[in-house]
């Protein structure tokens, strides 16, 4: 839809009564309100899933569990490196570490969210986590390589989420928003392990 111009709108405003708001046309609107309305009592049990939801539910789903994966596994390989993690300076990495989880975990319970409200169940069987997470659980001897490690599972996380938002798009932008924040906070993960790295 064009936007009105702005001889339009200085036209639109010189027929309205002083002090009051200028009237928008009805057919701008972007459907039928009865129409609307009347769709939105249809499956009410399908809660936020309407007539309007662009994707395949299930194939949705199906790509938010193996998000849902990736997170745990690496909520669990972050969690492991920071108990175990030992040397001069390991005190102040392995915090990062756990903070690094804890963010991680606040991920997993957002994807979890999301899936429950597109009518799916949050896949979180511990036998299956491994085999569709994008990211491996890799355990580690040395700082360096558990910085390493946390590293390339930030950048696999990265793609995967880049991906992702690309896939949902306009067709779901209430998930596309959520992976958006979730990609910002893995980037910053990834920034971080970089620094320490160097």
């Amino acid at each position: 839809m064009t936007p009105p111009t702005q001889a339009t709108d200085s036209k639109a405003l010189q027929q309205t009564p002083a002090g009051s708001a200028p009237q928008a046309e009805e057919s701008t609107f972007l459907t039928d309100v009865a129409a609307l309305r009347d769709r939105a009592r249809q499956h009410i049990e399908d809660g936020v899933l309407t007539s309007g939801y662009g994707l395949d539910p299930e194939v949705a789903v199906n790509i938010l569990n193996a998000a849902l994966a990736t997170e745990l596994v690496c909520v669990l390989r972050y969690r492991q490196h920071a108990f175990v993690a030992t040397g001069i300076n390991s005190e102040p990495i392995a915090a990062e570490f756990l903070v690094h989880s804890n963010e991680e975990l606040a991920h997993a319970d957002q994807i979890a969210k999301r899936i429950v409200q597109l009518g799916g169940s949050p896949e979180m069987d511990p036998a299956r986590l491994t085999s569709r997470s994008h990211a491996e659980y890799v355990t580690c001897d040395t700082l360096k390589d558990m910085i390493r490690e946390n590293l390339i599972a930030e950048r696999i996380a990265i793609e995967s989420y880049r991906e992702m938002i690309r896939f949902f798009g306009d067709r779901d932008p209430t998930t596309r928003h959520m992976l958006v924040g979730i990609l910002a906070t893995e980037e910053e993960h990834a920034d971080e392990l970089a620094d320490l790295l160097s």
